[in-house]
């Protein structure tokens, strides 16, 4: 090569060997960072932990960080219901245990550390990672030591943590489990609301609602016979005062996890639609999903838009479960109405098959003979009976019993005798949020009921002549009494 003749035509030279350089650094990098094991991290930070429902925020843009966690493992007593309480193995003190966000190429630094008043050794297995039983064999710590060991997130995705302790299940079933969150470079897409669920069964010696202090029953477990499926670790952990919350034109996404240790789940949200599902919390996505199978160890990321206002029901749709045993929460949302999307209800009328159109409701002002007014008691009896076999029997069951840590005694109910004008106005309106009946708190959804004033009338006449109860012959005037407001 003959030598430049100018100095032009040496910065010429060295623009284009600097332009090759450059390019062998960026497909070197290219290559370099094919992998996200290969990711560098830079600088390190503490990890947000929190307890559930909340989450921490999320990753954002943030470059890979050496993320610091620190988990600590309690042995405690907890309420599982009201007058039962349960000794619960915790990650963080709470069932679930701490939610952690990370997003890929983090390498985490974690730590965990055996409570000096616990009983037992414990360890943790996430599935978020890769390596002998997800840390499992790193981890095993007894009480009042910690132990520290360094895994990459490699895989995005939510992935379930949990103890792998022998026995494994009996760990499990404690409450040992949580969500880890790895998120992708640049983050998850921006939402409203972000909210932390688990569900999980628990095996009691004592029956669904017995009262006291509760001790784990190994065959039960072993024969998949759970006395209690909830979210959250406890019964109404997301009811009452405790819902999740939204507004009106605000999109919510859930995490939801599945500890198990034994049961799936089919998580649903009456009266929505999740718009996406990352199912089993990879990056499959479905859309337009009514109910989503969850597995026992598995998660599922669930997405959608509160477009009116009112509570929604989160349940377990094996649905015994959801109103016999625990697993159901709610979402409250608030906003004005959108009578396009729901209406509630237009009309209200008598079904008569025989008599061609809708019959519409006689209001207060009109000099009706009602026949409920010239039935004898016994008549009354049979009609309301009727009535309660089609439209309370569900949730009250046969003989008034209710249904334990979801819907309320009718049989010998002090809170039912107490005022007959109250329970017209909860039949004619319905009722939402926590009472006591008999000693024991409430916190469900009482809907109310399209049916006429004297159905009212012959319904109450029955459940006050029935189990026990202070035998009230209730009226077609007292009911339109209180539906009037007098």
């Amino acid at each position: 090569m003959r030598k430049p003749k100018n100095g032009l035509a040496v910065l010429y030279l060295m623009a284009i060997g600097a332009i090759g350089l450059q390019s062998c650094i960026d497909n070197t990098t290219k290559k370099e960072y094919a992998s996200a094991a290969d990711i560098p991290v830079s600088r390190e930070m503490t990890a947000e932990l929190t307890a559930p429902p909340n989450v921490p925020r999320g990753v954002g843009d943030r470059k890979a960080k050496k993320l610091i966690v620190n988990m600590e493992i309690l042995e405690q007593e907890g309420t599982m219901t009201d007058g039962t309480t349960y000794n619960y193995w915790t990650f963080g003190g709470s069932v679930p245990g701490s939610f952690i966000r990370t997003r890929v190429g983090d390498e985490v630094e974690f730590t965990l550390s055996n409570h000096p008043d616990n009983k037992l050794p414990h360890n943790i297995d996430l599935h978020a990672v890769t390596g002998p039983g997800g840390g499992a064999t790193s981890s095993f710590v007894a009480p009042g030591h910690e132990k520290k060991f360094n895994f990459k997130t490699i895989n995005e995705g939510l992935y379930v943590y949990h103890c792998a302790t022998a026995p494994v299940g009996m760990h499990v079933a404690n409450g040992m489990y949580g969500l880890i969150l790895v998120e992708p470079e640049g983050g998850l897409p921006r939402v409203d609301k972000e909210y932390y669920i688990m569900q999980g069964d628990f095996y009691t010696q004592g029956e669904n609602g017995d009262p006291g202090l509760q001790a784990f029953d190994m065959q039960k477990a072993v024969d998949e016979d759970a006395d209690y499926v909830v979210f959250n670790g406890s019964v109404g952990a997301l009811t009452g005062d405790n819902a999740i919350t939204a507004n009106v034109g605000e999109t919510v996404r859930l995490y939801v996890g599945n500890g198990g240790p034994n049961l799936v789940s089919s998580f649903h949200v009456i009266g929505e639609i999740f718009d996406k599902v990352m199912v089993e919390g990879g990056s499959s996505i479905n859309e337009n999903v009514q109910t989503t199978l969850i597995p026992a160890g598995g998660a599922a990321i669930v997405e959608f838009r509160v477009d009116v206002p009112g509570t929604f029901i989160l349940v377990d749709h094996s649905i015994f479960r959801a109103f016999n045993k625990g697993a159901l929460g709610m979402l409250k949302v608030q906003g004005e109405e959108n009578k396009t999307i729901y209406s509630g209800v237009v009309q209200e009328g008598i079904y008569n098959p025989e008599g061609g159109g809708i019959q519409v409701m006689p209001n207060g002002d009109e000099d009706t003979d009602i026949s409920s007014g010239t039935k004898t008691l016994a008549e009354k009896m049979e009609s309301g009976k009727q009535i309660y076999t089609k439209t309370c029997f569900a949730c009250h069951q046969a003989n008034g019993e209710g249904i334990p840590n979801a819907f309320p005694p009718l049989a010998e109910s002090d809170y039912l005798n107490a005022d007959v004008n109250r329970a017209i106005d909860i039949v004619l309106n319905g009722k939402t949020g926590e009472i006591t009946v008999n000693g024991q708190k409430y916190n469900s959804v009482m809907t109310k009921q399209a049916i006429s004033s004297d159905e009212v009338a012959d319904v109450l006449t029955y459940i006050y002549n029935s189990w026990g109860n202070n035998k009230t012959n209730v009226t077609r005037s007292q009911v339109e009494q209180v539906k009037n407001g007098h």
